[in-house]
């Protein structure tokens, strides 16, 4: 079978054992053995030690090799086995670097905050794999990267699997769904757009129908999750941070957005230098009242309004004017049970 007729790719999930086998393959391949399936079966377990593999399993490695990686593969008659037709064709995980494969082991580290969920554990098994095929996944260099631990959310993988082959076929999903302010059970019709991840947590950003407005949903508090055999059109613009107006504080929206003012004091001065916190965001320092001034548009409002009351009295904001209000509000609620928490103490 030429690798030039259509056969529509087969729904395989790549994982450790699979990319062995087809690395096995293509360096007999490629080395001109000429193997046929008894050959490869034979040659699997020989490099592995596993005592067999069925014949099936190899013919679908072939298949993945020709319909996924686009292997210019033959089978000569003649000789009875497999070649490339092409023989300067190299199977992409072979040409590998070594700094390549540093980097994909970092990345496991990097993403070590989602660990226990569903996307860790399938990305870093094929990680493991790619970097122990190298020799470089336990590099002692790797063990000067690290990151802070961190409280990690428990994601149900039913709700994952489900929610991706949602994302993938763009079909509507209804569940039950408690909210941060509105604890109440309700019952949700959503035309799921993205998976975004922030904080350790996973979410789901779509189009809730009942609401006819886009929403953020936090993936641990989907209850009853039912895929619908309905189908939505995906919008051109489909993308979360079109979303934020601007701002980069992470998984919140409002329908608006705002333009804000901040002045921030003594050493979150630095903080707010630092980092871009918007795409419009204006940094000035007034050093005769030693403050620093930002003013940026953002439609995460609440995210802001956490980032200030993290900065205690070092952050105050300025515009708009309820959102000082709400600023306001909190500081004196929080004065409030200070001295409620103090009452009872004495």
């Amino acid at each position: 079978m030429s690798m030039k007729s259509k056969a529509k790719a087969p729904e395989r999930k790549l994982n450790k054992k699979m990319l062995e086998r087809l690395i096995i393959i293509h360096n007999a391949i490629k080395a001109g053995l000429y193997p046929n399936n008894k050959k490869l079966q034979r040659l699997y377990c020989e490099k592995t030690g596993y005592s067999q593999v069925g014949e099936a399993t190899i013919n679908r490695d072939i298949d993945i090799l020709r319909t996924y990686f686009h292997a210019p593969l033959e089978y000569d008659r003649s000789k009875g086995g497999y070649y490339y037709f092409d023989d300067k064709w190299e199977f992409s995980l072979n040409n590998i670097s070594a700094e390549d494969v540093f980097y994909l082991s970092a990345a496991k580290t990097l993403l070590s905050g989602f660990k226990g969920s569903p996307v860790y554990d399938s990305i870093s098994e094929v990680i493991d794999f790619v970097t122990d095929t190298h020799g470089i996944g336990k590099s002692a260099l790797l063990n000067r990267i690290a990151v802070p631990p961190a409280p990690k959310t428990i994601i149900d993988e039913t709700v994952w699997k489900d929610m991706l082959n949602a994302l993938r076929d763009n079909l509507i999903v209804e569940f039950d769904y408690n909210g941060r302010w509105n604890t109440e059970t309700t019952h949700r019709r959503v035309r799921p757009y993205q998976f975004l991840f922030n904080d350790g947590m996973c979410f789901v950003f779509g189009y809730a129908e009942e609401r006819k407005a886009e929403r953020v949903f936090v993936l641990r508090r989907i209850k009853n999750l039912r895929v619908t055999t309905e189908h939505f059109v995906l919008p051109k613009n489909f993308d979360f941070a079109s979303r934020c107006g601007g701002g980069k504080f992470g998984v919140f929206m409002s329908d608006e957005a705002y333009d804000f003012v901040i002045d921030f004091y003594a050493d979150s001065r630095e903080l707010v230098k630092e980092r871009v916190w918007a795409d419009n965001q204006v940094v000035t320092d007034f050093e005769s009242e030693d403050k620093t001034r930002i003013s940026f548009s953002s439609t995460q409002w609440l995210r802001v309004m956490e980032w200030i009351l993290a900065q205690g009295e070092n952050a105050v904001p300025l515009e708009p004017d309820w959102f000082v209000e709400e600023w306001q509000g909190r500081v004196r609620a929080m004065y409030k049970r200070l001295t409620s928490f103090r009452g009872r103490k004495t």
